[in-house]
């Protein structure tokens, strides 16, 4: 991304509303301060790139879990990878990668053509999301293979390397990608799908090398969802600005042992 094509998110503070720029650009970096769900403030990253067709937002929690969510627009694909701190005095890695895999549903986020034309004007101000999207809880029952993952979406492979074997999608996810011609060889069912109910909750499970069923929640705090419109002189209404959303997902999924699951315990 050259730095003559970076461009900054205008808001005008009483709504947040950010100014659509007549502009050429395919690539641009947004950075805004968003205040979380318990009441800090993080820096958040907004990157777009039209020519590819993707958006991706970074954040920081305040625990140093990295929350990352790219959306690939050309193959209708959205990833959130979460990096959580490991604790090594438990037997734990640095850190620990999760990466999850679903369909992105349309009007999900703006566009990205729209995202390389917002610019910012207050950098300070503090956001927080105009409207909170509900909770959506997601039974994650299928591994994606990341060799072969690029037969999905070719940002797979970057973005959930630190994953490996974390990495979860949809059986109904699945069946859809099937249809428009997406290679299944890069899927698995795990081999306790057919009796996931009576797998053991992580919570619940003291054996730390026993398979059990884990939860994580991810809460995206600040994006553009929707366009704004307005109506001026003329009989149509033009692109004036966007309307912001903070979402949550609670993923559920298989981990070969509870080790690997340890922020489960007080959920």
């Amino acid at each position: 991304m050259s730095p003559s094509s970076v461009f900054s998110v205008s808001v005008r503070v009483s709504v947040l509303l950010l100014a659509l720029l007549l502009s050429g650009s395919v690539c641009a970096e947004l950075k805004v301060l968003v205040r979380l769900d318990d009441g800090q403030i993080s820096a958040e990253t907004l990157e777009s790139d039209s020519e590819r067709d993707i958006i991706s937002v970074e954040l920081r929690h305040t625990d140093g879990t990295l929350t990352t969510f790219l959306a690939d627009f050309k193959r209708h694909v959205k990833i959130l990878r979460v990096l959580v701190l490991g604790e090594p005095e438990r037997g734990q890695t640095q850190y620990q990668g999760l990466c999850f895999i679903s369909r992105l549903e349309h009007g999900e986020i703006i566009p990205s053509e729209a995202m390389v034309r917002l610019r910012q004007k207050n950098p300070h101000v503090v956001r927080t999301a105009e409207e909170k999207r509900g909770l959506e809880r997601m039974s994650m029952n299928m591994a994606v293979n990341l060799t072969l993952s690029w037969h999905l979406s070719a940002h797979i492979r970057s973005m959930c390397r630190d994953a490996q074997d974390f990495i979860y999608t949809r059986e109904q996810d699945v069946k859809y990608w099937l249809e428009k011609g997406v290679e299944g060889s890069i899927f698995k069912a795990f081999p306790q799908n057919g009796k996931n109910a009576a797998l053991p909750r992580c919570s619940a499970t003291a054996d730390p090398w026993q398979p059990c069923s884990c939860s994580y929640t991810v809460r995206l705090e600040w994006y553009p969802c929707m366009l704004k419109y307005c109506r001026g002189h003329g009989p149509s209404p033009y692109k004036c600005g966007i309307k912001s959303c903070s979402k949550a997902y609670r993923f559920d999924f298989h981990t070969p042992r509870k080790q690997q699951c340890m922020w489960d315990e007080e959920s």
